[in-house]
């Protein structure tokens, strides 16, 4: 993950962006990207999130050990502290598939599962992942400029759900979500998304301010979500385009807002100031799916 993705993600949880200040600010260009799309700033606010306790749990040191072996896709490992022995095994076999593993107090664990976990607990992915080059593979089959979602770090898997509903919905190509921190796809997410799941590629990326470089560097334009940007009816948001939608707490990510080509915002009227953050990505969406449809 990027330096700033170690912000403090435990504070109230925060909702994505608009402004209602409808003069927006603008800026200039990240270094080689020269154009006509706007850029400009960002802010987030809170929206109560949900426990993750996401489905799928297998607990365990052999249960483990043959998930890893099998090539099972898995979310994450527990493993409760001070244990020894054969969990040396489970963590090199998970970090040998970039698999996050964290160590908890074992009561942690005894909260997850009534099972007899060992002292190791792991969560399977609720459906398989996508890469990258499968999401812009599929935008080729359609004959499309690939249209990308970018959730920097969405933690509560019902947004990461509702989101996934209605990229499906809009046509989007596929997510892209971190490995760390964030929502990934459990038996809630499936749930969620109401069947989405089984038709939308997620990508599961490391670093998602090194994978927007890459996608820059494929023609994809990058709009950040967030306060203080161009308002989002005004913004070209034609061509192969990416949307980012930042931390529920935090919102986007330093390193990732800067990588970003412009930000776009959503105006505020009322007097809650900020929309939650699947909202705010559905009416991005549909304004790309509006803007597509009008050329």
């Amino acid at each position: 993950m990027s330096p700033s993705d170690s912000r403090d993600t435990s504070a109230e949880d925060k909702v994505i962006a608009g402004s209602k200040n409808k003069k927006n600010n603008t800026g200039g260009k990240n270094a080689g990207r020269s154009g006509k799309r706007p850029a400009g700033r960002s802010a987030a606010r809170p929206e109560r999130q949900q426990e993750r306790r996401p489905g799928n749990v297998i607990a365990g040191r052999n249960a483990v050990t043959e998930a890893l072996r099998s090539g099972r896709e898995i979310e994450k490992i527990l493993i409760a502290d001070g244990s020894e022995g054969s969990i040396s095994k489970i963590v090199a076999l998970a970090k040998e598939r970039g698999i996050s593993v964290r160590f908890e107090d074992r009561r942690a664990l005894d909260r997850i599962t009534d099972e007899v976990h060992q002292g190791v607990v792991a969560y399977a992915a609720a459906a398989k992942y996508s890469t990258v080059d499968e999401i812009f593979a599929c935008a080729k089959d359609r004959g499309e400029d690939p249209f990308i979602m970018i959730l920097d770090d969405i933690e509560d898997p019902h947004n990461l759900g509702a989101i996934m509903r209605t990229a499906e919905c809009a046509g989007a190509h596929g997510i892209i979500i971190g490995k760390d921190r964030a929502a990934g796809l459990t038996e809630t997410v499936a749930k969620a998304s109401a069947g989405a799941i089984e038709y939308m590629k997620v990508a599961q990326v490391t670093n998602i301010a090194r994978t927007v470089d890459q996608l820059k560097e494929k023609g994809v334009w990058i709009a950040a979500c967030d306060m203080d940007g161009d308002e989002y009816t005004r913004a070209d948001l034609t061509g192969a385009i990416g949307l980012v939608i930042g931390n529920e707490g935090k919102g986007i990510s330093r390193l990732v807002r800067e990588k970003c080509d412009f930000v776009v915002s959503i105006p505020m009227v009322g007097k809650i100031s900020s929309l939650n953050a699947s909202n705010a990505a559905a009416i991005l969406m549909y304004e790309v799916v509006r803007q597509r449809g009008a050329k």
